[in-house]
C-alpha cells in the first residue's frame, strides 16, 4: 500500500507534536551536534546567519572581558590589565571608550564568539596576539583558574591551533601562580627545561632553544603590557634557559 505523501506528513507532525519539549529539544540538539557539528544553539543562528560577526576592534577586549568574569567576579588586576592593553595599543578617547563597553559586553556573557574568532583562522599573526594577551588576562591576578584555561582552550581550536599550540602561546604565564618555574641546574632539568632529549640532534636542540626563548623573552612581555611581575619572571626564565643551553651543549660538543 502506498501512502500518500500528506498523509506521512500528517503522521510525522503528529508524532513529533506527541514528544515532550524537553525531549524533543535534546533529539533536535543530537542532530545538531552530530549532523552539522555545532555546538550551541546560538553556533546555529551563527550558521544561519543570524548572529553577525563582532567588529575586530571589539573583540579582543569582549574576550577579556570573559575572561575576567569567569570565575564570577571581576578583580582590580583584571581592570588593569585591559588598561594596560588599551595603553599598549594606542586608543585614544573615543577607542579607549569604545574598549571599554566591548570589556564590559564580554563581562556579560551575551554573545556568540564561535563565527567571529573561526573567521580569523587564515590571520596567524593576528591569532597569537590575541591568544597572548588572553594568557596575559587569565595570569593578571596572579593565576590561571581551570574555567580560563578552558575558554582559552576552546578560542584557540576556534582559531585554527592545536591544544599544543595555545598551551606554548601560554607557556610564559601558564602556571598555578602565573609565572614561569625555577629551575635546577643539573643536566637532567637542563633536558627538561628545553624539552628535549640526551639523543637529540643539535640541530633540533637549538630549535627548542630559539623557540622557548622567543616565547619567553622580557623585551616582548614587556612591549605587550605585561605586568612587572610577569617581566621579572620572564627575565629570569631567559637567564635559566640560557645557563641549561649552555649546559647541553657543553656536554655534547657543540657551539
Amino acid at each position: 500500500m502506498v501512502w500518500p505523501a500528506t498523509l506521512i506528513g500528517a503522521a510525522a507532525g503528529f508524532a513529533l507534536a506527541s514528544i515532550p519539549g524537553a525531549l524533543l529539544g535534546g533529539l533536535l540538539g543530537h542532530v545538531l551536534d552530530r549532523r552539522l557539528q555545532l555546538d550551541s544553539w546560538s553556533a546555529l543562528r551563527a550558521r544561519l546567519g543570524g548572529n553577525p560577526a563582532i567588529d575586530p576592534q571589539d573583540l579582543l577586549f569582549i574576550l577579556l572581558g570573559r575572561l575576567a568574569k569567569s570565575d564570577g567576579r571581576v578583580r582590580e588586576a583584571h581592570i588593569q590589565q585591559a588598561r594596560s592593553e588599551m595603553k599598549r595599543q594606542g586608543l585614544d578617547e573615543a577607542g579607549t571608550r569604545r574598549a571599554i563597553a566591548a570589556f564590559n559586553r564580554g563581562k556579560n556573557g551575551g554573545d556568540d564568539l564561535h563565527g567571529s574568532l573561526s573567521k580569523l583562522k587564515d590571520e596567524r599573526m593576528t591569532v597569537e596576539r590575541l591568544l597572548r594577551s588572553c594568557w596575559q588576562m587569565a595570569a593578571s591576578d596572579g593565576r590561571i583558574g581551570k574555567h580560563e584555561r578552558e575558554l582559552i582552550l576552546q578560542w584557540g581550536r576556534w582559531l585554527g591551533f592545536s591544544v599544543q599550540q595555545v598551551e606554548a602561546l601560554g607557556a610564559g604565564y601558564d602556571t598555578p601562580q602565573g609565572l614561569p618555574p625555577r629551575r635546577g641546574n643539573s643536566y637532567k632539568d637542563a633536558l627538561n627545561l628545553l624539552g628535549v632529549t640526551a639523543d637529540c640532534e643539535p640541530a633540533v636542540i637549538k630549535r627548542a632553544y630559539r623557540r622557548l626563548l622567543s616565547q619567553s623573552h622580557p623585551d616582548k612581555l614587556a612591549g605587550s603590557g605585561a605586568s612587572p611581575a610577569l617581566v621579572r619572571a620572564a627575565t629570569e626564565r631567559t637567564r635559566e634557559l640560557h645557563s641549561a643551553y649552555s649546559l647541553i651543549r657543553e656536554r655534547h660538543g657543540f657551539r
